[in-house]
């Protein structure tokens, strides 16, 4: 998977001599606008997104996009999506039949629903777990909201549970972000104004609608209708089911967000205020956002057995929904790939680093040097990793701390 992001002024698209011309947006006195020739057959990017206002794209180079398999999003100013336009789509009509009847028939629909929610649940837990690693303060049950979920009997039911685990869930993510963030918590959104008020909400926002784009393009290849979705109900110019098969993937969106928080890669002039008073993404902080956001999809999965990306996975998981719509498969099961992510810098080894003291160190024949460094980072509040040999000297010094 490989976003091309297309920003800032000037932003123009044409084909010439069979050749794709790109030239980015400007939005920086000191830098040029980046160029980019893509020949004929050999195009390496699977979706252009373009968030610049201002600029050319010609039929000729949509054409030549769509050709090449290439999607096209546009995003609005809010980082939320405009419009796509796909890939020709798969054109098996006993796919779409298959998929309405299971819409109209409820016990069908209620458990693809659940499905997406326990999906959604089994991920949640993970980003929380990630967080526990580095700050013990998270703390949450979701075995009470589970057993609801079992018996629940209507669509609003289970959007019911939805509800309440996502209010402890944002409740605890809250708990992580930096007072410098204002964070507000994506609970309540009858009181924000058009658009997101602070930072990480203008972030969450902009990956989700990336993620709602990749959704589209997994649908349209398979075959089934965007429109109608099992979990979210149909409305009119909404995308129902790319908003179910978000569900359980949106969690590579927030890890991406919780990466570029921690790094503090993101700056305030990342981001412009509106006159709405809304915060939106300048081009630097769209860059920054898309290209984290690629990275954790394009993140590799256990799955059949095969390292899969995660963008794939979106794509077979659709597949599958399809599938099993046709009765081509006796079920579905959307929590797999299960999903497990150690971190390095975690309370405890921050902890166990801090106590070390040179002298015990250097008894072990190691660098006073590189303790210093393992200090410097366990004192800061960014993310670290540490490499093999360092982890292998921190275990020896835990053994025989251990032996006495």
């Amino acid at each position: 998977m490989k976003f091309l992001l297309l920003n800032g002024h000037g932003i123009d698209v044409r084909v010439s001599g069979a050749k794709l011309h790109v030239k980015d947006g400007r939005y920086s006195t000191t830098e040029d606008p980046e160029e980019y020739v893509f020949s004929p057959k050999r195009m390496d990017i699977d979706s252009v997104i373009i968030y610049g206002r201002k600029g050319n794209l010609t039929l000729d180079a949509i054409r030549w996009l769509i050709k090449h398999n290439v999607q096209i999003s546009i995003l609005n100013w809010d980082g939320k999506l405009l419009t796509t336009m796909l890939p020709p789509e798969s054109t098996n009509v006993k796919t779409r039949f298959a998929q309405y009847h299971a819409f109209e028939d409820e016990k069908a629909r209620i458990k693809i629903a659940k499905n997406f929610i326990e999906a959604k649940f089994d991920k949640t837990q993970v980003v929380l777990d990630y967080l526990k690693q580095r700050y013990p303060e998270i703390e949450y049950d979701f075995s009470p909201d589970l057993k609801k979920l079992d018996s629940a009997k209507k669509i609003n039911d289970i959007l019911g549970v939805e509800g309440g685990v996502a209010y402890k869930y944002w409740n605890e993510f809250s708990k992580v972000i930096p007072e410098k963030y204002d964070y507000e918590s994506r609970v309540d959104q009858s009181r924000r104004a058009t658009g997101a008020g602070d930072m990480v909400n203008t972030m969450l926002n902009y990956g989700y609608a990336l993620l709602e784009a990749e959704c589209l393009r997994t649908i349209n290849a398979v075959g089934l209708d965007s429109h109608v979705g099992f979990l979210h109900e149909m409305n009119t110019g909404k995308n129902s089911l790319a908003y179910d098969l978000q569900e359980p993937f949106r969690f590579l969106v927030d890890f991406a967000v919780i990466s570029l928080i921690e790094s503090e890669r993101m700056e305030n002039k990342d981001f412009i205020r509106t006159e709405n008073y809304s915060l939106r993404l300048r081009p630097s902080g769209a860059k920054k956002l898309t290209e984290e956001v690629n990275l954790w999809f394009n993140k590799r999965i256990s799955y059949k057995g095969n390292m899969t990306m995660w963008s794939y996975v979106m794509f077979l998981k659709t597949r599958e929904l399809a599938q099993y719509l046709t009765d081509k498969r006796k079920d579905i099961d959307f929590v797999v790939p299960q999903y497990e992510t150690k971190r390095q810098d975690t309370s405890d080894i921050r902890k166990k680093i801090l106590s070390i003291s040179y002298s015990d160190w250097k008894k072990l024949g190691f660098s006073k040097g590189t303790l210093h460094y393992m200090k410097k980072n366990a004192n800061a509040d960014k993310p670290f990793t540490l490499n093999t040999h360092n982890k292998e000297r921190l275990d020896k010094w835990e053994k025989l701390v251990a032996n006495g």
